[in-house]
Protein backbone atom coordinates (compact mmCIF):
# COMPACT_ATOMS: atom_id res chain seq x y z
CA UNK A 1 0.00 0.00 0.00
CA UNK A 2 1.22 3.62 -0.56
CA UNK A 3 2.56 5.40 2.17
CA UNK A 4 -0.37 8.23 1.25
CA UNK A 5 -2.73 5.60 1.22
CA UNK A 6 -1.33 3.80 4.27
CA UNK A 7 -1.61 7.05 6.57
CA UNK A 8 -4.90 8.28 5.09
CA UNK A 9 -6.25 4.80 6.77
CA UNK A 10 -4.65 4.73 9.55
CA UNK A 11 -5.53 8.86 10.04
CA UNK A 12 -8.89 8.22 9.18
CA UNK A 13 -9.03 5.46 11.77
CA UNK A 14 -7.88 7.81 14.38
CA UNK A 15 -9.92 10.58 13.77
CA UNK A 16 -12.62 10.68 11.33
CA UNK A 17 -11.33 13.25 8.92
CA UNK A 18 -12.24 14.47 5.96
CA UNK A 19 -9.74 14.03 2.90
CA UNK A 20 -9.56 16.90 0.78
CA UNK A 21 -7.85 17.37 -2.57
CA UNK A 22 -5.32 20.29 -1.05
CA UNK A 23 -3.30 19.84 1.94
CA UNK A 24 -3.88 21.79 4.93
CA UNK A 25 -0.33 23.35 3.95
CA UNK A 26 -1.67 24.54 0.66
CA UNK A 27 -5.18 25.62 2.03
CA UNK A 28 -3.84 29.12 1.99
CA UNK A 29 -2.13 29.60 -1.04
CA UNK A 30 1.87 30.10 -1.07
CA UNK A 31 2.60 34.11 -1.64
CA UNK A 32 3.79 34.75 -5.16
CA UNK A 33 7.99 34.61 -5.62
CA UNK A 34 8.25 38.54 -5.34
CA UNK A 35 6.11 38.56 -2.25
CA UNK A 36 8.51 35.59 -0.93
CA UNK A 37 11.12 38.00 -2.16
CA UNK A 38 10.18 40.86 -0.40
CA UNK A 39 9.60 38.89 2.90
CA UNK A 40 12.17 36.82 3.74
CA UNK A 41 14.87 39.64 2.56
CA UNK A 42 12.85 41.74 5.04
CA UNK A 43 12.97 39.18 7.62
CA UNK A 44 16.74 39.34 7.61
CA UNK A 45 17.02 42.77 8.61
CA UNK A 46 15.65 41.80 11.91
CA UNK A 47 17.27 38.65 12.48
CA UNK A 48 20.10 36.43 12.62
CA UNK A 49 21.42 32.95 13.41
CA UNK A 50 23.36 31.52 15.84
CA UNK A 51 25.48 29.94 12.70
CA UNK A 52 25.97 33.57 11.61
CA UNK A 53 26.98 34.79 14.55
CA UNK A 54 29.72 32.09 15.52
CA UNK A 55 30.99 32.29 11.82
CA UNK A 56 31.53 36.25 12.67
CA UNK A 57 33.41 35.79 15.74
CA UNK A 58 35.40 32.52 13.64
CA UNK A 59 36.60 34.94 11.24
CA UNK A 60 37.39 37.72 13.72
CA UNK A 61 35.01 40.22 11.53
CA UNK A 62 32.27 40.91 14.54
CA UNK A 63 30.82 44.45 13.13
CA UNK A 64 28.21 43.89 16.18
CA UNK A 65 27.78 43.91 19.89
CA UNK A 66 26.47 40.25 21.14
CA UNK A 67 24.14 41.01 24.16
CA UNK A 68 22.74 38.34 26.51
CA UNK A 69 19.31 39.75 27.62
CA UNK A 70 18.91 37.56 30.35
CA UNK A 71 19.19 37.80 34.25
CA UNK A 72 23.01 38.10 35.37
CA UNK A 73 22.77 34.66 37.46
CA UNK A 74 21.75 33.01 33.99
CA UNK A 75 24.52 34.95 32.17
CA UNK A 76 26.83 34.20 34.83
CA UNK A 77 25.93 30.22 34.59
CA UNK A 78 26.20 30.18 30.90
CA UNK A 79 26.32 32.52 27.77
CA UNK A 80 27.77 32.71 24.55
CA UNK A 81 31.22 33.46 23.81
CA UNK A 82 31.95 37.54 23.18
CA UNK A 83 28.48 38.19 24.47
CA UNK A 84 27.89 41.26 26.98
CA UNK A 85 25.18 40.92 29.60
CA UNK A 86 22.90 43.82 29.38
CA UNK A 87 19.63 42.48 30.82
CA UNK A 88 16.06 44.15 29.41
CA UNK A 89 15.16 45.81 32.09
CA UNK A 90 18.06 48.03 32.12
CA UNK A 91 18.59 48.91 28.57
CA UNK A 92 18.71 52.11 28.78
CA UNK A 93 20.00 55.29 26.93
CA UNK A 94 22.64 55.90 29.71
CA UNK A 95 23.90 52.30 29.04
CA UNK A 96 23.99 52.48 25.57
CA UNK A 97 26.12 55.74 25.62
CA UNK A 98 28.94 53.44 26.49
CA UNK A 99 29.04 52.51 22.50
CA UNK A 100 29.08 54.16 19.22
CA UNK A 101 26.04 55.33 18.42
CA UNK A 102 26.38 53.29 14.99
CA UNK A 103 26.42 50.23 16.96
CA UNK A 104 24.22 47.21 15.56
CA UNK A 105 23.86 45.21 18.64
CA UNK A 106 22.29 41.88 18.28
CA UNK A 107 20.16 40.61 21.18
CA UNK A 108 19.38 37.05 22.06
CA UNK A 109 17.84 35.37 25.53
CA UNK A 110 17.01 31.62 26.38
CA UNK A 111 15.43 30.42 23.49
CA UNK A 112 12.29 29.95 20.96
CA UNK A 113 10.09 29.96 24.30
CA UNK A 114 11.49 33.41 25.84
CA UNK A 115 10.27 37.03 24.06
CA UNK A 116 13.12 38.74 26.19
CA UNK A 117 14.93 39.12 22.73
CA UNK A 118 12.03 40.99 21.06
CA UNK A 119 11.42 43.03 24.76
CA UNK A 120 15.16 43.97 24.63
CA UNK A 121 15.04 44.49 20.83
CA UNK A 122 11.57 47.05 21.38
CA UNK A 123 13.81 48.83 23.50
CA UNK A 124 17.03 49.27 21.47
CA UNK A 125 15.04 50.27 18.30
CA UNK A 126 12.60 53.09 20.36
CA UNK A 127 16.34 54.17 21.38
CA UNK A 128 17.35 54.74 18.10
CA UNK A 129 20.37 52.30 17.80
CA UNK A 130 20.39 49.06 15.06
CA UNK A 131 19.38 46.05 16.21
CA UNK A 132 18.41 42.10 15.59
CA UNK A 133 17.91 39.35 17.27
CA UNK A 134 19.43 36.19 17.26
CA UNK A 135 17.10 33.71 16.95
CA UNK A 136 17.42 30.44 18.86
CA UNK A 137 18.98 32.02 21.89
CA UNK A 138 21.06 29.89 23.68
CA UNK A 139 18.87 27.15 22.93
CA UNK A 140 19.83 27.28 19.37
CA UNK A 141 23.32 27.74 19.85
CA UNK A 142 23.46 24.37 21.74
CA UNK A 143 21.35 22.91 18.98
CA UNK A 144 24.10 24.15 16.50
CA UNK A 145 26.85 22.27 18.50
CA UNK A 146 28.34 25.21 19.85
CA UNK A 147 29.56 25.62 23.57
CA UNK A 148 28.97 28.48 26.00
CA UNK A 149 30.80 29.74 28.54
CA UNK A 150 30.15 30.94 32.15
Amino acid sequence: MPLTATLQTEHTQQTPYNIKATSRVLEVAPASSRAALDHFSRKLEFETDCADVYASYASGVVDFVLVDVRSPQLYGNSHVPGAINIPVRTITEERLAEFPSDTTFVVYCAGPHCNGANKAAIRIAKLGRPVKEMIGGTTGWLDEGFTLES
